[in-house]
């Protein structure tokens, strides 16, 4: 069995959506790997890696809206060492997750026809988040 491992630094822009797939399917090429499965980790508490629609971006901008209602910045929230910002994007990656793994069949990502990796950032000013990607087949 092959084991792959590398670690990805991707730039956010504020609270927004980063497109990863493409990043990740030429790491399952560059992998050598034909079957197996592609786990995605992302190292932060404040940042998602969720799997959504790529085709049609209001999707994007209703999980956005939706998500700031449910989870509102404020004054409601004892940590807040970092901005008002800081515990709700705490509390949004609770409530989504931090981990995906995918399956590969003939060397790519099995994903729907309208699926895509993103990594959804919860904090309203840039970072730059560590994603590590471990393919094994």
């Amino acid at each position: 069995m092959t084991h792959y491992q590398k670690l990805l630094r991707i730039p956010t822009t504020g609270k927004s959506f980063q497109n990863i797939t493409a990043k990740v399917a030429s790491l399952v090429t560059e992998s050598g790997v034909k079957t197996g499965l592609c786990t995605l980790f992302l190292r932060h508490t404040s940042a998602s890696l969720i799997i959504q629609e790529n085709a049609d971006p209001d999707v994007l901008t209703d999980l956005a809206n939706f998500m700031s209602k449910l989870v509102p910045e404020g004054k409601y929230y004892i940590h807040d060492a970092e901005g008002p910002d800081d515990m709700p994007g705490h509390i949004r990656t609770v409530l989504t997750r931090t981990s995906e793994s995918i399956p590969i069949n003939n060397g790519n990502l099995v994903l729907g026809t309208w699926q895509a990796i993103y990594i959804w950032e919860h904090r309203q000013y840039n970072h730059n988040r560590e994603l590590v990607v471990h393919i094994s087949g």
